[in-house]
Protein backbone atom coordinates (compact mmCIF):
# COMPACT_ATOMS: atom_id res chain seq x y z
CA UNK A 1 0.00 0.00 0.00
CA UNK A 2 2.50 2.58 -1.23
CA UNK A 3 2.02 6.32 -1.54
CA UNK A 4 4.32 8.27 -3.84
CA UNK A 5 6.83 9.97 -1.56
CA UNK A 6 10.08 11.82 -2.15
CA UNK A 7 13.38 10.05 -1.58
CA UNK A 8 13.92 12.15 1.55
CA UNK A 9 10.49 11.20 2.95
CA UNK A 10 11.19 7.53 2.28
CA UNK A 11 14.52 7.79 4.07
CA UNK A 12 12.88 9.40 7.11
CA UNK A 13 10.14 6.77 6.99
CA UNK A 14 12.71 3.97 7.06
CA UNK A 15 14.69 5.66 9.83
CA UNK A 16 11.59 6.04 12.01
CA UNK A 17 10.48 2.45 11.34
CA UNK A 18 13.87 1.09 12.34
CA UNK A 19 13.83 3.15 15.52
CA UNK A 20 10.28 2.02 16.38
CA UNK A 21 11.07 -1.63 15.71
CA UNK A 22 14.41 -1.78 17.51
CA UNK A 23 14.16 0.73 20.35
CA UNK A 24 10.48 0.93 21.30
CA UNK A 25 8.38 -2.03 20.23
CA UNK A 26 10.39 -4.68 22.14
CA UNK A 27 9.46 -2.94 25.43
CA UNK A 28 5.70 -2.59 24.96
CA UNK A 29 4.59 -5.50 27.15
CA UNK A 30 7.08 -4.53 29.86
CA UNK A 31 5.64 -1.02 29.88
CA UNK A 32 2.07 -2.33 29.87
CA UNK A 33 2.69 -4.44 32.97
CA UNK A 34 4.54 -1.68 34.82
CA UNK A 35 2.20 1.29 34.69
CA UNK A 36 3.57 2.45 31.35
CA UNK A 37 7.07 2.91 32.77
CA UNK A 38 10.37 1.43 31.62
CA UNK A 39 13.67 1.31 33.52
CA UNK A 40 15.30 4.73 33.58
CA UNK A 41 18.28 3.59 31.53
CA UNK A 42 16.03 2.30 28.74
CA UNK A 43 13.95 5.49 28.69
CA UNK A 44 17.11 7.59 28.64
CA UNK A 45 18.56 5.47 25.83
CA UNK A 46 15.39 5.76 23.74
CA UNK A 47 15.21 9.52 24.25
CA UNK A 48 18.86 10.04 23.40
CA UNK A 49 18.58 7.94 20.24
CA UNK A 50 15.51 9.89 19.09
CA UNK A 51 17.38 13.17 19.56
CA UNK A 52 20.42 11.79 17.70
CA UNK A 53 18.17 10.82 14.80
CA UNK A 54 16.78 14.36 14.73
CA UNK A 55 13.18 13.61 15.67
CA UNK A 56 13.07 16.43 18.22
CA UNK A 57 14.09 18.97 15.57
CA UNK A 58 11.88 18.04 12.60
CA UNK A 59 9.56 21.06 12.92
CA UNK A 60 12.18 23.49 14.22
CA UNK A 61 13.23 26.26 11.80
CA UNK A 62 16.73 25.99 10.37
CA UNK A 63 17.40 29.49 11.71
CA UNK A 64 17.30 27.96 15.20
CA UNK A 65 19.31 24.84 14.42
CA UNK A 66 16.38 22.63 13.42
CA UNK A 67 15.65 20.50 10.37
CA UNK A 68 12.48 22.31 9.22
CA UNK A 69 11.20 19.21 7.44
CA UNK A 70 8.22 19.41 5.09
CA UNK A 71 4.99 18.29 6.75
CA UNK A 72 4.80 15.24 4.46
CA UNK A 73 8.11 14.03 5.88
CA UNK A 74 6.96 14.69 9.44
CA UNK A 75 3.82 12.64 8.77
CA UNK A 76 5.97 9.85 7.33
CA UNK A 77 7.95 9.79 10.58
CA UNK A 78 4.99 9.89 12.95
CA UNK A 79 3.12 7.26 10.99
CA UNK A 80 5.91 4.81 11.80
CA UNK A 81 6.19 5.92 15.44
CA UNK A 82 2.42 5.39 15.68
CA UNK A 83 2.96 1.65 15.27
CA UNK A 84 4.12 1.52 18.90
CA UNK A 85 1.78 1.18 21.89
CA UNK A 86 2.00 2.63 25.42
CA UNK A 87 3.06 6.08 24.11
CA UNK A 88 6.68 4.95 24.16
CA UNK A 89 7.34 7.36 21.28
CA UNK A 90 6.62 10.23 23.66
CA UNK A 91 10.07 9.79 25.21
CA UNK A 92 11.31 12.98 23.51
CA UNK A 93 9.92 16.50 23.24
CA UNK A 94 9.14 18.05 19.88
CA UNK A 95 8.96 21.85 19.55
CA UNK A 96 6.58 23.05 16.82
CA UNK A 97 7.22 25.75 14.24
CA UNK A 98 4.53 28.08 15.59
CA UNK A 99 6.37 28.32 18.91
CA UNK A 100 9.24 30.14 17.19
CA UNK A 101 6.76 32.61 15.69
CA UNK A 102 4.90 33.11 18.96
CA UNK A 103 7.69 33.27 21.51
CA UNK A 104 10.23 35.96 22.26
CA UNK A 105 13.92 35.24 21.80
CA UNK A 106 14.24 34.93 25.57
CA UNK A 107 11.37 32.44 25.71
CA UNK A 108 12.86 30.47 22.84
CA UNK A 109 16.21 30.36 24.62
CA UNK A 110 14.78 29.35 28.00
CA UNK A 111 11.96 27.00 26.98
CA UNK A 112 11.75 26.01 23.32
CA UNK A 113 15.33 25.19 22.38
CA UNK A 114 15.84 23.19 25.61
CA UNK A 115 12.93 21.02 24.44
CA UNK A 116 14.72 20.28 21.17
CA UNK A 117 17.89 19.41 23.08
CA UNK A 118 16.04 17.09 25.47
CA UNK A 119 16.63 19.35 28.47
CA UNK A 120 12.99 20.36 29.09
CA UNK A 121 9.53 18.93 28.54
CA UNK A 122 6.26 20.85 28.19
CA UNK A 123 2.57 20.19 28.82
CA UNK A 124 -0.65 21.97 27.85
CA UNK A 125 -2.95 23.42 30.51
CA UNK A 126 -5.82 24.33 28.21
CA UNK A 127 -8.82 22.02 28.72
CA UNK A 128 -11.32 22.76 31.51
CA UNK A 129 -14.16 20.79 33.07
CA UNK A 130 -16.88 23.02 31.63
CA UNK A 131 -15.87 24.02 28.10
CA UNK A 132 -14.14 20.71 27.37
CA UNK A 133 -13.28 20.74 23.66
CA UNK A 134 -14.73 24.24 23.24
CA UNK A 135 -11.51 26.19 23.71
CA UNK A 136 -13.29 29.49 23.08
CA UNK A 137 -15.25 28.93 26.30
CA UNK A 138 -12.22 28.84 28.61
CA UNK A 139 -12.90 30.42 31.99
CA UNK A 140 -9.38 30.62 33.47
CA UNK A 141 -8.23 34.21 33.86
CA UNK A 142 -5.03 36.21 33.73
CA UNK A 143 -5.25 39.66 35.34
CA UNK A 144 -2.54 42.29 34.99
CA UNK A 145 -0.89 43.39 38.24
CA UNK A 146 1.95 45.81 37.63
CA UNK A 147 4.65 43.97 35.67
CA UNK A 148 3.05 40.61 36.39
CA UNK A 149 -0.03 38.59 35.57
CA UNK A 150 -2.08 36.72 38.18
CA UNK A 151 -3.38 33.40 36.86
CA UNK A 152 -6.45 31.61 38.22
CA UNK A 153 -8.35 28.59 37.00
CA UNK A 154 -8.71 24.83 37.02
CA UNK A 155 -7.22 22.77 34.18
CA UNK A 156 -8.13 19.18 33.36
CA UNK A 157 -6.29 16.47 31.41
CA UNK A 158 -2.92 18.21 31.52
CA UNK A 159 -1.19 15.46 29.57
CA UNK A 160 2.41 14.67 30.60
CA UNK A 161 2.30 17.19 33.45
CA UNK A 162 3.85 14.62 35.79
CA UNK A 163 6.93 14.60 33.53
CA UNK A 164 6.92 18.25 32.44
CA UNK A 165 9.08 21.22 33.38
CA UNK A 166 6.59 23.90 32.34
CA UNK A 167 3.00 24.55 31.28
CA UNK A 168 1.43 26.31 28.33
CA UNK A 169 -1.43 27.93 30.26
CA UNK A 170 -4.31 29.46 28.32
CA UNK A 171 -6.49 32.10 29.95
CA UNK A 172 -8.97 34.88 29.29
CA UNK A 173 -7.75 38.42 29.95
CA UNK A 174 -10.81 40.18 31.38
CA UNK A 175 -9.11 43.58 31.43
CA UNK A 176 -8.23 43.34 27.74
CA UNK A 177 -11.17 41.41 26.31
CA UNK A 178 -8.62 38.97 24.91
CA UNK A 179 -7.04 35.61 25.59
CA UNK A 180 -3.42 34.54 25.81
CA UNK A 181 -0.98 31.73 26.41
CA UNK A 182 1.53 31.89 29.26
CA UNK A 183 4.68 29.90 29.97
CA UNK A 184 4.53 28.81 33.59
CA UNK A 185 7.27 26.87 35.36
CA UNK A 186 6.32 23.70 37.16
CA UNK A 187 6.55 24.32 40.92
CA UNK A 188 5.51 27.97 40.78
CA UNK A 189 3.68 29.00 43.95
CA UNK A 190 -0.08 28.56 43.72
CA UNK A 191 -0.09 25.52 41.40
CA UNK A 192 -1.61 22.40 42.95
CA UNK A 193 -2.32 19.01 41.45
CA UNK A 194 -5.79 18.18 42.77
CA UNK A 195 -6.40 14.86 41.00
CA UNK A 196 -4.44 12.31 38.99
CA UNK A 197 -7.04 9.82 37.72
CA UNK A 198 -6.26 6.51 36.06
CA UNK A 199 -7.24 6.17 32.40
CA UNK A 200 -7.87 3.25 30.07
CA UNK A 201 -4.44 3.35 28.46
CA UNK A 202 -1.23 2.51 30.29
CA UNK A 203 1.09 5.46 29.78
CA UNK A 204 3.96 6.83 31.84
CA UNK A 205 2.54 10.26 30.94
CA UNK A 206 -0.42 11.06 33.21
CA UNK A 207 -3.33 13.48 32.71
CA UNK A 208 -3.73 15.28 36.05
CA UNK A 209 -6.06 18.08 37.10
CA UNK A 210 -4.39 21.29 38.31
CA UNK A 211 -5.70 24.24 40.27
CA UNK A 212 -3.97 27.57 39.59
CA UNK A 213 -4.66 29.96 42.48
CA UNK A 214 -3.22 33.47 42.28
CA UNK A 215 -0.19 32.21 40.37
CA UNK A 216 2.05 35.18 39.73
CA UNK A 217 4.13 35.20 36.55
CA UNK A 218 6.10 38.05 34.95
CA UNK A 219 4.51 39.72 31.94
CA UNK A 220 7.52 38.46 29.97
CA UNK A 221 6.00 34.96 30.27
CA UNK A 222 3.03 35.95 28.13
CA UNK A 223 3.31 34.39 24.66
CA UNK A 224 2.82 36.58 21.60
CA UNK A 225 1.06 39.90 21.24
CA UNK A 226 -2.50 41.04 21.88
CA UNK A 227 -4.95 38.90 19.91
CA UNK A 228 -2.46 36.10 19.22
CA UNK A 229 -3.64 33.55 21.81
CA UNK A 230 -6.26 31.67 19.81
CA UNK A 231 -4.23 31.90 16.59
CA UNK A 232 -1.39 29.94 18.13
CA UNK A 233 -3.76 27.52 19.83
CA UNK A 234 -5.27 26.80 16.41
CA UNK A 235 -1.77 26.24 15.00
CA UNK A 236 -1.17 23.70 17.73
CA UNK A 237 -4.50 22.01 17.01
CA UNK A 238 -3.78 21.76 13.27
CA UNK A 239 -0.43 20.14 13.94
CA UNK A 240 -1.73 17.76 16.59
CA UNK A 241 -4.81 16.72 14.60
CA UNK A 242 -2.70 15.91 11.56
CA UNK A 243 -0.24 13.89 13.63
CA UNK A 244 -3.09 11.99 15.29
CA UNK A 245 -4.02 10.98 11.75
CA UNK A 246 -0.44 9.93 11.04
CA UNK A 247 -0.09 7.88 14.22
CA UNK A 248 -3.48 6.26 13.69
CA UNK A 249 -2.43 5.17 10.21
CA UNK A 250 0.69 3.56 11.65
CA UNK A 251 -1.29 1.78 14.36
CA UNK A 252 -3.84 0.53 11.82
CA UNK A 253 -1.11 -0.78 9.51
CA UNK A 254 0.53 -2.77 12.29
CA UNK A 255 -2.82 -4.16 13.40
CA UNK A 256 -3.71 -5.31 9.89
CA UNK A 257 -0.29 -6.88 9.38
CA UNK A 258 -0.46 -8.79 12.66
CA UNK A 259 -4.04 -9.91 12.06
CA UNK A 260 -3.21 -11.10 8.54
CA UNK A 261 -0.25 -13.12 9.80
CA UNK A 262 -2.30 -14.63 12.62
CA UNK A 263 -5.24 -15.50 10.37
CA UNK A 264 -2.91 -17.15 7.86
CA UNK A 265 -1.29 -19.33 10.52
CA UNK A 266 -4.29 -20.12 12.76
CA UNK A 267 -5.85 -23.43 11.72
CA UNK A 268 -9.62 -23.84 12.13
CA UNK A 269 -11.45 -26.87 10.78
CA UNK A 270 -8.40 -28.03 8.89
CA UNK A 271 -7.74 -24.78 7.05
CA UNK A 272 -6.26 -21.38 7.83
CA UNK A 273 -8.60 -18.89 9.49
CA UNK A 274 -7.82 -16.55 6.61
CA UNK A 275 -9.76 -18.84 4.27
CA UNK A 276 -13.00 -18.01 6.07
CA UNK A 277 -14.96 -15.46 4.09
CA UNK A 278 -16.09 -13.62 7.22
CA UNK A 279 -12.43 -13.03 8.14
CA UNK A 280 -11.55 -11.99 4.60
CA UNK A 281 -14.34 -9.41 4.61
CA UNK A 282 -13.05 -7.90 7.87
CA UNK A 283 -9.49 -7.72 6.58
CA UNK A 284 -10.67 -6.23 3.29
CA UNK A 285 -12.60 -3.50 5.08
CA UNK A 286 -9.57 -2.74 7.25
CA UNK A 287 -7.21 -2.44 4.29
CA UNK A 288 -9.63 -0.25 2.35
CA UNK A 289 -10.14 2.16 5.24
CA UNK A 290 -6.40 2.38 5.85
CA UNK A 291 -5.80 3.23 2.20
CA UNK A 292 -8.35 6.05 2.37
CA UNK A 293 -6.93 7.26 5.70
CA UNK A 294 -3.36 7.41 4.39
CA UNK A 295 -4.37 9.25 1.23
CA UNK A 296 -6.28 11.84 3.26
CA UNK A 297 -3.49 12.31 5.81
CA UNK A 298 -0.65 12.69 3.32
CA UNK A 299 -2.70 15.00 1.08
CA UNK A 300 -3.46 17.28 4.04
CA UNK A 301 0.26 17.33 4.84
CA UNK A 302 1.04 18.17 1.21
CA UNK A 303 -1.53 21.00 1.34
CA UNK A 304 0.33 22.41 4.33
CA UNK A 305 3.62 22.24 2.44
CA UNK A 306 2.01 23.97 -0.55
CA UNK A 307 0.88 26.82 1.68
CA UNK A 308 -2.80 26.32 0.94
CA UNK A 309 -5.40 28.66 2.45
CA UNK A 310 -5.17 28.48 6.25
CA UNK A 311 -8.91 28.11 6.84
CA UNK A 312 -9.11 25.29 4.30
CA UNK A 313 -6.10 23.63 5.93
CA UNK A 314 -7.68 23.92 9.39
CA UNK A 315 -10.77 22.22 7.99
CA UNK A 316 -8.76 19.45 6.33
CA UNK A 317 -6.88 18.69 9.54
CA UNK A 318 -10.25 18.34 11.26
CA UNK A 319 -11.36 15.98 8.50
CA UNK A 320 -8.20 13.93 8.95
CA UNK A 321 -8.65 13.65 12.69
CA UNK A 322 -12.34 12.77 12.34
CA UNK A 323 -12.06 10.16 9.62
CA UNK A 324 -8.74 8.55 10.50
CA UNK A 325 -9.32 8.29 14.25
CA UNK A 326 -12.74 6.72 13.70
CA UNK A 327 -11.43 4.40 10.97
CA UNK A 328 -8.60 3.25 13.26
CA UNK A 329 -11.15 2.44 15.96
CA UNK A 330 -13.16 0.35 13.52
CA UNK A 331 -10.01 -1.41 12.36
CA UNK A 332 -8.81 -2.30 15.86
CA UNK A 333 -12.28 -3.60 16.76
CA UNK A 334 -12.23 -5.96 13.76
CA UNK A 335 -8.66 -7.03 14.39
CA UNK A 336 -9.38 -7.86 18.02
CA UNK A 337 -12.29 -9.99 16.79
CA UNK A 338 -9.99 -11.82 14.38
CA UNK A 339 -7.63 -12.63 17.24
CA UNK A 340 -10.55 -13.84 19.37
CA UNK A 341 -9.67 -14.52 22.99
CA UNK A 342 -6.00 -13.86 22.28
CA UNK A 343 -6.93 -10.33 21.25
CA UNK A 344 -8.36 -9.65 24.70
CA UNK A 345 -5.03 -10.31 26.43
CA UNK A 346 -3.02 -7.30 27.48
CA UNK A 347 0.11 -8.73 25.91
CA UNK A 348 -1.64 -8.58 22.52
CA UNK A 349 -1.17 -5.43 20.45
CA UNK A 350 -4.87 -5.36 19.52
CA UNK A 351 -5.95 -5.20 23.17
CA UNK A 352 -3.61 -2.32 23.90
CA UNK A 353 -4.55 -0.36 20.80
CA UNK A 354 -8.23 -1.07 21.49
CA UNK A 355 -7.87 1.06 24.62
CA UNK A 356 -5.32 3.53 23.32
CA UNK A 357 -6.91 4.52 20.01
CA UNK A 358 -10.23 5.32 21.65
CA UNK A 359 -9.00 8.60 23.10
CA UNK A 360 -8.07 9.93 19.65
CA UNK A 361 -11.78 10.50 19.07
CA UNK A 362 -11.82 12.73 22.18
CA UNK A 363 -8.66 14.74 22.77
CA UNK A 364 -7.50 17.67 20.63
CA UNK A 365 -11.21 18.21 19.90
CA UNK A 366 -13.82 15.45 19.95
CA UNK A 367 -15.23 13.92 16.78
CA UNK A 368 -18.32 16.03 17.36
CA UNK A 369 -16.24 19.23 17.47
CA UNK A 370 -14.53 18.21 14.22
CA UNK A 371 -17.93 17.71 12.59
CA UNK A 372 -18.99 21.19 13.69
CA UNK A 373 -15.83 22.70 12.19
CA UNK A 374 -16.30 20.82 8.94
CA UNK A 375 -20.01 21.66 8.65
CA UNK A 376 -19.39 25.36 9.34
CA UNK A 377 -16.70 25.45 6.67
CA UNK A 378 -19.04 23.81 4.19
CA UNK A 379 -21.85 26.25 4.94
CA UNK A 380 -19.64 29.35 4.90
CA UNK A 381 -17.20 28.51 2.10
CA UNK A 382 -18.82 25.86 -0.05
CA UNK A 383 -17.48 22.48 -1.07
CA UNK A 384 -14.90 23.76 -3.57
CA UNK A 385 -13.21 25.96 -0.96
CA UNK A 386 -12.97 23.40 1.83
Amino acid sequence: MKIELSRSALEWQAKARKYADEYLQPHEVEAELNGGCLPDDITKRNKQRAIELGFSAIDVPKSHGGLELPMVEQVAIWEQLGRVTNALSWCFSEPQEWMFEACSEEQIKNYILPMMLGEKKDCYAITESGPGSDVAGIEATASKDGDDYILNGEKWYVTSANLADFFWFQAQLPDENDDALFLVDQGTAGIEMTDNPLFSHTYAAHHPTYQFTNVRVPASQRVGESGDGMAYTRSWFRHERLMIGARSCGAAARLIEDATTFASERMVGGEPLSEKQAIQFMLADCATELWAARLMTFEAAAASDRGDDLKALHNRCSMVKLFVSEAANRIVDRVLQVFGGRGYMRENVAERFFRELRVDRIWEGTSEIQRLIIARNLLKRGLDEM
